[in-house]
């Protein structure tokens, strides 16, 4: 009884997690473009009455330079690619941190008032 209280609050927490990550990348979408960076996020749901279930967060970082986050309650992933051919996936606590990486660059460039283009790694 005791373990099943636990997966469903571990359940409950993850959902969270997914929803926070969500209203991030819609911020950090819109903070791109006001940089000038093609940038986009769209929410997804699975059918049922809780909002926000998912996101698809894809921005294009100059020369053909895309990242791709996608959250859900099914996972999370990080894939960058340029012209077309992946160069780099992460899942789970790494691609998060990829999208740390990024949101931490552009809040240094608008720090220091530098051009939109975000430096790849």
């Amino acid at each position: 009884f005791r373990t099943s209280v636990m997966f469903s609050r571990l359940a409950d927490q993850y959902r969270s997690v997914v929803q926070d990550l969500v209203m991030s990348l819609h911020a950090l979408a819109s903070s791109l473009q006001k940089q000038g960076v093609v940038a986009t996020c769209y929410s997804c749901d699975d059918g049922h009455d809780r909002d926000g279930n998912g996101a698809s967060f894809v921005a294009e970082l100059g020369d053909q330079h895309l990242v791709r986050f996608l959250v859900s309650d099914f996972g999370i992933s990080w894939v960058e690619s340029r012209n077309g051919r992946e160069l780099v996936k992460f899942e789970g606590a790494e691609a998060i941190q990829e999208l740390q990486r990024i949101a931490t660059s552009i809040q240094k460039r608008s720090a220091i008032g530098s051009t939109p283009e975000i430096a790849s790694r």
